[in-house]
C-alpha cells in the first residue's frame, strides 16, 4: 500500500500539475482501503459508480468502455408494457410455427433455408412491429428497417398472418422461377424480387450496418436540404453478433457518434453463436460490441438476462455472481446452455464459495431455467424496455445488445448447438415438441412427418385482429416498399449543347468535361437541387473545387471554423444545407451514401439525382458487393470512374492503374456502362440516363444506374461530328472519321475504340493513310458492354423464332475489311462483342498489371500506343494478303517494335 503520510507524486508522464497531493493522496487511500476490507469487486463498483456521477454531472471524464455483464435497465426500473402479452405471445408463437413448417416444407426440395436465427430473434421483431416501427401510410417515409437476411421466414410467415402472403406464397420459398399466378419468395430481402415488400437487401453480411447508418445520415441530410422534413424516420438495423466480425459492420460507427444520429438503433442479436460455432469462444462478444460501440460515442443498452435471474443477483451481495458472469467465456456459456444442473453446479456455483453458496439456494429447475432460457431477448418486457429506452434517447445512436438462445422453442436438437445454422429442417417429432411449447391448436392428426401444415388462427381471429389494429395505428405494413411515381422534367439543352460546340483550341479532360456539365445542371430551376454529389475525399482531384463555395459540403454543424482558404475563391466551405458529401477516405461509406440517395424516390417519395465519382479502381473492384446490393435495392443515379484507364494516370503504379473495372461492371445487370471518348458522348450519355432513370412519365422510369468512365488526360475536344446522332452514340457505336482520299485499291480496315484510345486510333489512321497507303475508318465505341447485351437480346429473341440482328452487327454491315479493336483496359472489354462482328476480328489491350511511367512509356510497354496500332492493323492486314509480310516487319522496325 502507498505511505498514507507523505503524498505520492504523479506520474512523470502526467503533464497536469497536481496543486493538491495530499487530497489525491487521501482519494488513493480510501480506494485502498475499500479494496482491503470489503474486497476489489467493491472497489471497482464504487470507481465505476463515482465515474458514472461524475459524468451524470457534466464533468469533463473519460467514459467507462465496458460496464458490469449485467442489465442495463433492471426489472424494477423497467416501464409499464403497453400492451396484451398473452395475445402478443401466441401471434410470436403462430409466426414461430410457420417460419418452421415453411422452411422445413422446401427441404423436400433440398431448398434449403435458416430456422435457427429467427427463432432466436423472434421477439426482438415483434416487439417491434407490435409497439415501434412506423409504416408509409403516414408521411410516407415511415421508419427503415434492415432486417437480418437470415431471418427473413419469420418476417414472411408475419406477413402469412396479417394476410399479405398465402400458403402458396410459403410453398414457393426459394422458387422463383418459372412464373406463374403466384411469385415466388426470395431466400433472403431482395428489394429486386420482391419489391412491394422488402427495402433494403442485407443478407451480405455488414452491408446491413454500414447502409443503416449512412440512410439514417442521408435522412438527416433531406431535412437539413429542406428536400423533407424526415425527422419522424427512425432506422432500425437488425444484425447478428457474428455479423460485427465484418469490417463494414463497424467502419462508420464513429461516424454516427460523431453526427449523433439519434434516428438511429442497432439491434444485435447476441446468440454467441456464428455460422460454424462461437463468436468469440474465449472471449465475451458482448462486452466486446459494449466498448467497441461506446469509445464511437454510442448509447448503449444491454438486455441480457431474463427476470429470472432477478432472485438470484438479489443473493449476491459480494460481487461474485457478477464477476463470474464477466470471466466466463462465451464457448463455455453455451455449453452451460445444452448441460444439466449438476454440471453447472460444478462449473459455474463452484468457482468460488460464495457462488457455491448461492447455487445452494437455487432447485436444480431453477438452475436449467437460468441457463438455457432465461435471456432478456426472449422476454417482451424488456424488450420493449431497451427499445423505448433507445427511441427516447437524444444526442446519440443506440445499440441495443440483446443476448438469446439460437434456436430457441426448436428444441433440444436445435438450441445453442454449433450447427443449427446448417440445419434446415425439423422432425414430426420436433414439431409435436414444438407445439406443445408454443401451445398451439394443432392436433396430431395434422401433424404428417412428411408435410408438416401452415397454421392460421383465422383471418377474423382476434390475434390476426390485434395485429391489424396495431399495425394500423403505427401507420401500416411493415415492413414494406412503396413507390411514389414523380417523373421530372428533362433539363434544358443549353447544357448539352455546350459540349456538342466541344472545347475549340482548348484541351480539357473528359473528367472536367462531366463536371461542368453537372455544375450546370445543378442550377436547374427545378432539379438542381435534387443532384447529390458524393466524394471520397477526392474532389480537388476531380477538378470540382468549384463547386464548394456555391454548393456546400453538407455538415450537421455547419461550419464551427475559419477555413484556412477562407480568403481564396474556391473556398472549403460546409454548411447545414451543403449539397455535396464529401465523405473523407471512405469508399464503402460513399457507395453507402450514394444508395441512401439512389433510393430515396421509393424510401422517401422524393427522387434524388446521385453522383459517385471514384479514384481508378477503387469502385467496382473495392466495393463491389455494395454495388450489388445496390442492384438489388434498385438504386438509380450516376457513377463516374474518375481518373479511368491503365495508362493514363502517370506514376500511379500497379494498385492504382485500372485496366478491368469496365469488365466488373458489366457483370451487374443493372449497371449501364460507357467508356466515352469525347465530351459530346458525355453529355449525350448523361442526358439518356436522365430520361431513362427520372424521365417526366414516372411509369416508364427504369431501375437502373450509370457507369461512365472518365479521363484526365487533357484533349481537344471535337464538335459533335454531322450526321451522328445521339441514339447512336448511347447504343454505343458509331463511325467517328471515316478515311478520306484513299486509293480505290487500298488496303481497308476499321479501327474501334473507346475512351482515350479513340486518339491513339486517331493517329495511327493517319499513319497508316500517310505511310503505309492503308484506309482505315475510326469508329467510336462508348458502350462495349450495351452492345453486347443487345446482341445477346437478339439471340434470344432467335430461340423465340424472331430475326432480329444485333446492332453491331448491322452498324458495321458492308464495312470493308478487319475489325481491330483498342482500348485503356484488358482485351478482354472489347472482345465482348467479337462474336457478332462478321469481319474478322481482333483487340488490343492493357491486360496485366499496371505500372508506374509516363504515358507514353506505359502505352509503349502494353502495346497500345499509335504505332502499335499501326503494326497490328498492318499485321492483320498481312493475315488476309492484303499487304506483305515484309511490310509488318518494316514498320515494326520502323517504330522500335522489333
Amino acid at each position: 500500500m502507498p505511505d498514507p503520510v507523505r503524498p505520492q507524486r504523479p506520474s512523470e508522464l502526467d503533464q497536469l500539475p497536481d496543486r493538491d497531493p495530499q487530497e489525491t493522496a487521501e482519494w488513493r487511500e480510501s480506494l485502498d482501503a475499500v479494496s482491503t476490507h470489503a474486497g476489489g469487486d467493491r472497489a471497482a463498483y464504487l470507481v465505476r459508480r463515482t465515474v458514472e456521477h461524475a459524468q451524470d454531472s457534466g464533468l469533463a471524464v473519460p467514459g467507462l468502455l465496458e460496464t458490469d455483464y449485467v442489465n442495463t435497465i433492471p426489472t424494477s426500473a423497467e416501464p409499464a408494457f403497453p400492451g396484451d402479452e398473452a395475445m402478443e405471445s401466441r401471434i410470436t408463437a403462430w409466426n414461430r410455427w410457420n417460419a418452421a413448417a415453411m422452411v422445413t416444407r422446401g427441404s423436400r426440395y433440398g431448398l434449403g433455408g435458416h430456422i435457427a436465427t429467427f427463432a432466436s430473434a423472434a421477439w426482438l421483431y415483434e416487439t417491434g412491429f407490435q409497439h415501434f416501427f412506423k409504416g408509409k401510410e403516414g408521411d410516407g417515409s415511415g421508419d427503415q428497417l434492415y432486417v437480418q437476411g437470415h431471418a427473413s421466414p419469420g418476417i414472411y410467415a408475419r406477413a402469412f398472418l396479417d394476410g399479405r402472403l398465402t400458403e402458396a406464397h410459403l410453398d414457393r420459398f426459394r422458387q422463383e422461377a418459372g412464373g406463374g399466378p403466384v411469385s415466388g419468395l426470395p431466400s433472403y430481402p431482395h428489394p429486386r424480387r420482391l419489391p412491394w415488400l422488402w427495402e433494403f437487401p442485407t443478407v451480405s453480411m455488414g452491408l446491413g450496418p454500414i447502409s443503416a447508418i449512412y440512410q439514417a445520415r442521408f435522412n438527416r441530410y433531406l431535412t437539413h436540404r429542406g428536400i423533407k422534413d424526415t425527422s419522424s424516420s427512425h432506422v432500425w438495423a437488425f444484425l447478428g453478433d457474428g455479423e460485427m466480425d465484418e469490417p463494414e459492420s463497424t467502419a462508420a460507427l464513429a461516424l454516427a457518434g460523431r453526427e449523433q444520429l439519434d434516428n438511429l438503433t442497432f439491434v444485435i442479436n447476441c446468440n454467441l453463436q456464428r455460422l460454424d460455432g462461437p463468436v468469440r469462444a474465449n472471449f465475451k462478444i458482448v462486452q466486446e460490441l459494449e466498448a467497441q460501440f461506446r469509445a464511437a460515442g454510442w448509447n448503449v443498452v444491454k438486455s441480457l438476462w431474463g427476470s429470472a435471474w432477478d432472485e438470484v443477483f438479489a443473493l449476491d451481495t459480494t460481487g461474485a455472481l457478477t464477476r463470474r458472469l464477466r470471466e466466463v467465456p462465451d464457448a463455455q456459456f453455451q455449453t452451460y446452455a445444452t448441460r444439466d444442473a449438476a454440471y453447472i453446479r460444478e462449473h459455474f456455483f463452484g468457482a468460488s464459495p460464495a457462488l457455491t453458496e448461492i447455487g445452494k439456494l437455487l432447485t436444480d429447475d431453477k438452475i436449467t431455467e437460468l441457463f438455457k432460457t432465461s435471456r432478456a431477448g426472449h422476454e417482451p418486457r424488456k424488450v420493449y424496455a431497451a427499445y423505448k429506452a433507445a427511441v427516447e434517447h437524444k444526442g446519440a445512436p443506440t445499440v441495443i445488445l440483446a443476448q438469446t438462445v439460437k434456436g430457441w422453442t426448436l428444441g433440444p436438437g436445435f438450441e445453442s448447438r454449433n450447427a443449427n445454422h446448417q440445419m434446415k429442417k425439423l422432425t414430426g417429432k420436433e414439431f409435436r415438441a414444438m407445439r406443445d411449447l408454443l401451445e398451439l391448436p394443432i392436433p396430431d392428426s395434422e401433424l404428417d412427418d412428411e408435410l408438416v401444415p401452415y397454421a392460421h388462427p383465422g383471418a377474423d381471429s382476434p390475434e390476426v385482429r390485434y395485429l391489424q389494429e396495431r399495425r394500423a395505428e403505427l401507420g401500416g405494413p411493415a415492413p414494406a416498399r412503396k413507390v411514389h411515381p414523380v417523373g421530372l422534367p428533362a433539363p434544358a439543352e443549353k447544357p448539352f449543347d455546350a459540349l456538342k460546340k466541344g472545347s475549340g483550341s482548348q484541351e480539357i479532360a473528359t473528367t472536367m468535361a462531366f463536371v461542368r456539365l453537372v455544375k450546370d445542371l445543378m442550377r436547374e430551376k427545378e432539379t438542381g437541387r435534387r443532384w447529390v454529389p458524393v466524394v471520397p475525399d477526392e474532389a480537388r482531384t476531380f477538378g470540382m473545387e468549384s463547386l464548394f463555395p456555391s454548393a456546400g459540403m453538407y455538415s450537421p454543424l455547419g461550419q464551427t471554423y475559419d477555413p484556412v482558404d477562407r480568403d481564396q475563391l474556391l473556398y472549403y466551405k460546409e454548411s447545414q444545407d451543403g449539397q455535396i458529401l464529401n465523405e473523407g477516405i471512405t469508399e464503402a461509406g460513399s457507395l453507402a451514401d450514394f444508395t441512401a440517395a439512389a433510393t430515396s424516390y421509393a424510401t422517401h417519395g422524393e427522387p434524388m439525382i446521385p453522383f459517385y465519382i471514384f479514384y481508378s479502381m477503387f469502385g467496382f473492384q473495392r466495393t463491389g458487393d455494395q454495388f450489388w446490393a445496390l442492384a438489388d435495392q434498385l438504386g438509380r443515379g450516376f457513377v463516374i470512374g474518375a481518373t479511368a484507364g491503365r495508362t493514363t494516370m502517370t506514376g500511379e503504379g500497379l494498385q492504382h492503374a485500372d485496366g478491368h473495372s469496365p469488365l466488373l461492371a458489366s457483370t451487374n445487370p443493372a449497371v449501364v456502362a460507357y467508356d466515352p471518348a469525347f465530351a459530346y458522348e458525355v453529355g449525350a450519355i448523361v442526358k439518356d440516363g436522365l430520361r431513362r432513370m427520372y424521365g417526366p412519365d414516372a411509369d416508364q422510369q427504369e431501375d437502373i444506374f450509370y457507369y461512365l468512365t472518365v479521363y484526365n488526360e487533357p484533349k481537344v475536344q471535337p464538335a459533335l461530328p454531322e450526321g451522328v446522332d445521339e441514339e447512336s452514340i448511347v447504343k454505343g457505336l458509331y463511325r467517328f472519321r471515316a478515311a478520306e482520299g484513299a486509293a480505290a485499291d487500298a488496303p481497308r480496315i476499321q479501327l474501334l475504340a473507346s475512351g482515350t484510345a479513340i486518339h491513339w486510333i486517331l493517329e495511327a489512321q493517319q499513319i497508316l493513310a500517310e505511310r503505309w497507303g492503308v484506309a482505315a475508318d475510326v469508329w467510336s465505341a462508348p458502350s462495349w458492354t450495351e452492345l453486347r447485351r443487345e446482341a445477346m437480346e437478339c439471340d434470344a429473341a432467335a430461340l423465340r423464332g424472331e430475326q432480329r440482328v444485333p446492332y453491331v452487327t448491322r452498324a458495321l454491315e458492308g464495312a470493308p475489311g478487319p475489325v481491330l479493336a483498342v482500348s485503356d483496359w484488358m482485351r478482354a472489354v472489347p472482345d465482348q462483342i467479337s462474336q457478332w462482328v462478321e469481319q474478322d476480328w481482333s483487340s488490343l489491350g492493357t491486360d496485366g498489371f499496371g505500372l508506374s511511367d509516363t504515358r507514353e512509356a506505359a502505352r509503349r510497354h502494353f502495346g497500345v500506343d499509335a504505332q502499335c496500332v499501326v503494326v497490328s492493323a498492318l499485321a492483320q492486314l498481312a493475315r488476309r494478303g492484303e499487304v506483305k509480310q515484309e511490310t509488318v516487319r518494316q514498320a515494326a522496325e520502323e517504330y522500335g517494335l522489333a
